[in-house]
């Protein structure tokens, strides 16, 4: 269903959009959660009418020290939200970047902080959580790893931490960053590779399967999958031939992603 979406009770003439995760409650209602990054918060947008249209917009979680956030993941049984948040300095040290949840009555707890952390995803059994970690030394880029956590969805907590994806190890491409990220329903987890013009696909084991390039985008920023079967995996970013517009890219994958069967009702 085609969503439009209003913020009247919500407006603030700083508040900027980084992230948006879609879900459908228990009672089957649409909703939309977004990453305000200047204002430290999660909004959420619903539809409780199924008008198509999210008409009603409230504030979901938020803390001051919550660095942004910069991306979000749901755990769709539980309706919890997990959020990264960076900083970007020349210099990277434990701080800049910082890993959140906010339980489904809004409450906001911080799991752990970082180096620089951006992409955020959750496996199709809601039982490991994936977070990327970069590390800038001297103004250059020198570290981006995929971290996976044992992941409690209920309770909203991790252990068991361990590097998931070195890509210093992989393919000597550390200076290429991670941005947004995505599982499909076999557990496959799709990478971002800022820069480079290409996803990663990482199998729940942490192989390397595939490169999937892309044909209008070098800076991807972004993934989601979508389309009639939930199958078209859709890349956004800035465009190869003029940066200052933004390109779609489409991969048809052969599983559908998670967060689409998650909300069939």
């Amino acid at each position: 269903m085609q969503q439009k979406l209003f913020f009247k009770d919500l407006e603030r003439a700083d508040t900027w959009f980084n992230a948006v995760r879609f879900n459908v409650d228990k009672n089957g209602v649409q909703e939309a959660y977004l990453g305000d990054v200047t204002n430290h918060r999660v909004v959420r947008v619903r539809d409780p009418g199924g008008e198509g249209q999210f008409a009603h917009s409230e504030v979901f979680c938020q803390s001051p020290d919550i660095l942004q956030p910069n991306d979000l993941a749901i755990a769709h049984t539980t309706g919890r939200v997990f959020l990264s948040g960076m900083r970007f300095t020349a210099n990277s040290v434990v701080g800049d970047g910082d890993l959140w949840t906010c339980d489904a009555m809004g409450t906001a707890t911080r799991l752990g902080v970082f180096y620089r952390t951006n992409g955020i995803e959750v496996s199709p059994d809601e039982k490991t959580l994936y977070l990327s970690e970069a590390i800038n030394q001297g103004g250059s880029v020198v570290s981006n790893v995929v971290h996976a956590y044992d992941l409690d969805a209920q309770a909203g907590t991790i252990c068991n931490g361990r590097v998931f994806v070195d890509f210093a190890q992989l393919d000597n491409s550390a200076s290429s960053d991670v941005d947004g990220m995505r599982t499909d329903s076999a557990g496959n987890l799709y990478v971002s590779r800022w820069g480079a013009g290409k996803i990663a696909k990482i199998s729940p084991a942490g192989a390397l399967l595939a490169y999937v390039h892309l044909a209008t985008i070098e800076k991807v920023t972004n993934l989601e999958f979508a389309g009639p079967s939930g199958r078209d995996l859709y890349a956004v970013g800035a465009c190869k031939d003029d940066p200052t517009k933004g390109c779609i890219d489409r991969y048809s994958s052969s599983a559908q992603g998670r967060a689409f069967c998650a909300q069939q009702v």
